[in-house]
């Protein structure tokens, strides 16, 4: 009997090593994977936003010789995580009314070449691209520049979209600035022209880019002229229609 108690505690004891062993050996295995997901999480990039504002940036750009009516004029800047950053200005009315807008867009890998007429629509109100029509060109110092406006709309702003390949740069926006068309062409010449670098960073092609534009540089009307584009010798030039 006691040889029997003796082998069954010995039994006992063997199958308590054995399932000890079992619970260890899972706990090593589950320790090992939670130690391989940390690492994994660790090392994946994290998922990349939109467009957010950047409130530590620096103005890069602004406008020479501001309009001396009463608007008040905002900036702001929008970085992308794929490289692109955008410096937008708005002037607003008294009322809080926009009135125009110029965004410089400098882009990173986000560029999209079929989005920028989606985007600007957007920004003018209209709900798609197609919303928008072509309303001519305009020159300026960087070139000429593609207006774009609202069909069957005779009171609507007028958009504009100038697109620089080096370096790699777009510039955009709309005016609502005057009473007729000619006055809103001359408004968005103005604001063209009278567009100046603060600060090119580490872009020396920027730099270059906005040197060899103030050498091409033309005198503007106000942006509420009413004098006939043809007839005004200082109002930009048009080249018909695209």
């Amino acid at each position: 009997m006691l040889t029997s108690f003796a082998d069954e505690c010995c039994g006992t004891l063997a199958r308590l090593i054995a399932y000890l062993g079992t619970l260890a050996l899972l706990a090593i295995l589950g320790i090992h994977l939670w130690d391989e997901l940390q690492v994994t999480e660790a090392t994946e990039p994290p998922a990349k936003a939109g467009w957010s504002l950047a409130d530590r940036s620096y103005p890069a750009f602004a406008i020479s010789q501001p309009d001396s009516s009463e608007k008040t004029l905002t900036y702001q800047i929008f970085r992308n995580p794929d490289g692109g950053r955008k410096d937008v200005m708005r002037w607003i009315e008294r009322g809080g009314k926009p009135v125009a807008e110029l965004e410089i867009y400098r882009p990173g890998t986000e560029f999209d070449p079929m989005e920028p007429a989606a985007d600007l629509a957007g920004r003018m109100g209209a709900s798609a691209a197609g919303d928008l029509e072509a309303a001519g060109v305009i020159d300026s110092k960087f070139g000429t520049a593609m207006l774009l406006r609202h069909p069957r709309d005779a009171a609507s702003c007028l958009g504009f979209l100038k697109r620089i390949d080096a370096p790699s740069l777009q510039i955009s926006g709309w005016s609502c600035q005057g009473e007729t068309w000619p006055a809103r062409q001359a408004a968005i010449g103005c604001m063209l022209n009278r567009l100046i670098l603060l600060t090119a960073g580490n872009d020396p092609k920027l730099a270059e880019l906005f040197a060899r534009a103030e050498l091409r540089r033309g005198d503007c009307v106000a942006s509420t002229a009413s004098a006939d584009w043809i007839t005004a010798a200082e109002s930009p030039r048009l080249r018909g229609g695209v």
